[in-house]
């Protein structure tokens, strides 16, 4: 470059510098004046003072202006060739003027987000930092406007507006549900097409259902087996169709098999806390299961925060002596919240005491807004994409039940969520022995002996494969760790039928500290990660004996209605 292009983009760095500082301390400002329901918020943290790598940011600048440079001179090219999928289009790719739209679109996106990565912070800001612009970026694509989509454009052209009186009513119905549809929602009832597996409620509390399925084989393990999925979701991600339901995975293996079907909260429920589900429904599903077994001891599975739940659990069973669980099954679990992914941007101690004030004596904290949550960790995949299609392409989404299942979301009482923040995403608790007091008892995970299996997903954003492998350097038994390939809920959902995906083990018995040292000794194996955990689990389900004839046990364990039951209906 000039000497005088080198004197133009040294100013316009040092006026970035100054005016995103200034932007971000009259963003803090506002923020902390905006009406909070009368809830006056924790006093915010000074604007920080934001500087920049200046290395990384004449990189920037340099290639900013060869990329500009580019762009301008090929502008008016007849055709282009865009990657991102977004204007991958022929109405994109063939209108020289929204190509160029587009790509000069990238080009800032992209420049924005390298600004983001110069800033010199401590990680949690820079992590914030660049989450803000994230969502910014997705944001602003050019592709979600009407005006700039010649896609879009294209279509309504096409239909002679019919693409958009369709668009209209697609947002009025979505107006009127309260989210953006991700499928067809009609085409679903839970019971009928999803959550299929044939069994009976045979006990409920306020909290809880407990589902026992039918077996599938004549006989079955003497050592029955209990699954805790995650409170904050259906269960029935686990039962979505029989070809790719664990559940009946784990009953065609000869496994007697409960569930947790957890109560979707309403008002009635705003006062419960994290000592209340653990002991009203983690340790009562387990001895429930007993009773009605006659088994001495169960194998138990927790899923996502049913894993934490269950670690929970079985740590105050054991400061109590007793240890009802012979082996335990983590999916996708933090009991370390060291790391914690994207999901760490949202979590600092004047957000979590805003949480207490706003709900920690009472309230609900709803679904939706949850779901909300997670879609903006991949905003153009689970927000913006939908956004474009239904409105300003008049699309209808295709029926899909994983995408269903996401939108059946569950609310959670206010002091679980407040406490659960506090001691987990805050200030990581559990790893440190009776550092908290759960049911009256110290948590201490160092008395949580029992063989455990432990599972993460490569690719996962809720659950980093960092955070789900930090559990084997807490946990004292003997271990199996499993890596599966994909996200937080494909991961995990890969029945051995499809034949996708692969699995990595680590045959050595060896857990180094940290999840990349395991993967560099572990081994790629092709399919589904189930049939390992099969054979994992038959080795601690005790001898076969003949599957019994009939649900429940006796009359205080009747059939009180079928699989899937009333719980899990409940709309938030």
């Amino acid at each position: 470059m000039t000497n005088s292009q080198n004197e133009f983009w040294s100013r316009a760095g040092e006026e970035f510098q100054q005016n995103l500082a200034k932007s971000w301390g009259q963003a803090m400002q506002t923020f902390q004046t905006m009406d909070l329901g009368g809830i006056v918020p924790p006093a915010q943290d000074a604007a920080p003072q934001l500087t920049f790598s200046q290395e990384k940011l004449k990189e920037l600048q340099a290639a900013y202006l060869e990329e500009a440079t580019a762009l301008w001179n090929h502008g008016l090219e007849s055709k282009h060739e865009i990657k991102d999928r977004r204007f991958s289009s022929e109405a994109w790719t063939a209108n020289p003027m929204a190509a160029f739209t587009a790509g000069s679109y990238l080009l800032n996106a992209k420049t924005l987000m390298g600004l983001a990565d110069a800033v010199e912070a401590d990680e949690h800001t820079q992590n914030k930092i660049k989450f803000a612009v994230e969502q910014w970026v997705a944001a602003s694509a050019p592709s979600n406007f009407l005006a700039f989509n010649a896609e879009a454009q294209k279509k309504a052209i096409d239909t002679q507006g019919e693409s958009l009186a369709k668009g209209i009513q697609n947002l009025l119905h979505d107006m009127q549900q309260g989210h953006v549809s991700m499928t067809d929602e009609s085409k679903f009832v839970v019971g009928e097409n999803v959550a299929t597996t044939e069994g009976a409620v045979v006990f409920e509390n306020e909290y809880f259902q407990l589902i026992e399925y039918k077996p599938l084989t004549a006989k079955i393990y003497e050592k029955p087996f209990l699954l805790l999925p995650p409170c904050i979701n259906k269960f029935y991600i686990l039962d979505l169709q029989p070809n790719n339901s664990f559940i009946r995975y784990a009953v065609s293996q000869g496994h007697r098999t409960f569930v947790v079907s957890w109560r979707n909260p309403d008002e009635s429920m705003a006062q419960k806390s994290w000592d209340d589900y653990i002991e009203n429904a983690a340790i009562k599903a387990i001895s429930q299961v007993q009773h009605i077994t006659g088994a001495k001891q169960i194998n138990a599975l927790g899923f996502c925060v049913g894993g934490t739940i269950l670690s929970n659990a079985l740590a105050v069973l054991a400061s109590r002596g007793e240890k009802p669980v012979a082996s335990a099954t983590f999916l996708t679990t933090l009991i370390d919240f060291t790391d914690t992914g994207i999901l760490d941007v949202f979590i600092d101690e004047n957000f979590v005491k805003f949480r207490e004030m706003q709900m920690g004596q009472g309230g609900l904290l709803k679904g939706q807004d949850l779901a909300s949550t997670f879609s903006f960790l991949r905003p153009n995949d689970l927000v913006w994409n939908y956004v474009v299609g239904n409105y300003l392409k008049g699309e209808s989404p295709p029926p899909f039940d994983l995408l269903y299942w996401n939108s059946d979301s569950t609310n959670l009482p206010g002091p679980f969520y407040a406490w659960y923040l506090r001691n987990t995403y805050l200030e990581n608790k559990f790893i440190s022995p009776g550092a908290v007091t759960v049911c009256g008892e110290q948590i201490d995970l160092g008395k949580l002996d029992m063989p455990v299996y432990i599972y993460g997903s490569r690719e996962d954003h809720i659950v980093p494969i960092g955070g789900a492998y930090a559990s084997t350097q807490h946990l004292p038994g003997k271990k199996r760790f499993v890596m599966g390939a994909s996200g937080h809920i494909a991961g995990v959902i890969n029945p051995p039928t499809a034949n996708k995906r692969s699995h990595w083990l680590r045959e050595d018995g060896k857990f180094p500290a940290s999840a990349d040292q395991w993967v560099a000794g572990a081994k790629e194996l092709p399919g589904s990660w189930w049939t390992d955990w099969s054979d994992w689990l038959r080795k601690h389900a005790g001898k076969q004996i003949a599957a019994p004839k009939h649900y429940g046990k006796d009359a205080k364990f009747k059939v009180i209605e079928a699989a899937p039951g009333r719980y899990v209906k409940a709309r938030a």
